[in-house]
């Protein structure tokens, strides 16, 4: 058995603290990662984990070996790499995003990146909610924020601009808004996920805080784009979701002048160590893909 791929068994099994949760996240069968870990201890001739029916721990002796494990793993993956035909990339990666980034852009973008890689398998876990990366055994999250977890490695991809938008009906029936403190006196519609209650424009060196009234908010974005081609409201969206409405009329540009705060789309990950040639060739493929195809 290929002891390389062995010493990454016995690391997914230390991150986990499951061989069953290893095996889901290598797409590999729990006696399959047994023998592994088998073939590392005989090899080393030592025990490496603890095992009971709860949870799977760290010898004395693993503790010892783990980090060493992980530079000999480390240093066999770049001399992998060296040799390796980026045409003949291979794998299943487990991606993390949010429905309306999964369904705009993420999905074109999979696509383009698996008509060139065919035999690497995507997995996408589509939910607004944010998830403990290693619990889930998540590879990669491609969210959108201000500010990344400082427990994540963070590479910024885009930049994500926004909007504030209504319905024509809407704007035609509530009137006019001219200023920013004009929304204080509208419905407005509020994505839970962010700071929805208060919306922070700025325009040239002016910076407004306006404090909105919510009638309806949600945790997902695209639910709040159909509620406001309903008339139900204005709404704070990003460009990507909106853009087509606003050049066939279905949403009206509110406030054009005045710039919601920027957001940047980002690929996080939870470690520098090990990351697979797969899962650093998707990255730089977004990126790209992203830059070569304005929203």
């Amino acid at each position: 058995m290929d002891r390389l791929t062995a010493a990454k068994v016995f690391i997914n099994v230390v991150q986990c603290g499951s061989f069953s949760a290893a095996a889901d996240r290598l797409n590999m069968s729990r006696s399959m990662v047994t023998r592994y870990v088998d073939k590392m201890e005989n090899w080393l001739q030592t025990r490496l984990l603890h095992r009971t029916t709860r949870k799977v721990t760290l010898t004395s002796a693993g503790e010892t070996c783990l980090k060493e494990i992980e530079a000999w793993l480390e240093q066999g993956d770049k001399l992998a790499r060296y040799g390796a035909d980026p045409q003949a990339l291979t794998g299943r990666v487990k991606v993390a995003t949010s429905v309306s980034l999964g369904g705009a852009l993420l999905a074109p973008a999979i696509k383009a990146f698996q008509d060139q890689h065919r035999q690497i398998f995507i997995d996408l876990d589509v939910q607004d909610s944010v998830k403990d990366m290693t619990e889930q055994q998540i590879d990669l999250a491609i969210r959108i924020t201000a500010s990344p977890s400082d427990t994540l490695i963070g590479k910024p991809i885009r930049v994500c601009e926004s909007a504030l938008v209504a319905s024509p009906d809407y704007l035609a029936q509530a009137g006019a808004i001219v200023e920013p403190q004009d929304l204080t006196a509208h419905r407005c519609l509020g994505y839970k996920n962010f700071a929805w209650s208060v919306w922070h424009l700025a325009k040239d060196k002016q910076f407004e805080a306006v404090e909105v009234s919510c009638h309806l908010t949600a945790n997902e974005a695209t639910t709040l784009l159909y509620a406001c081609l309903s008339g139900a409201g204005v709404s704070l969206q990003p460009t990507y979701l909106v853009n087509k409405y606003l050049k066939s009329g279905e949403l009206c540009h509110v406030l054009p002048q005045w710039q919601p705060n920027e957001m940047k789309i980002y690929a996080l990950y939870s470690s520098r160590k090990h990351l697979s040639p797969a899962i650093r060739a998707l990255i730089d493929h977004l990126e790209q893909y992203f830059a070569d195809h304005p929203w």
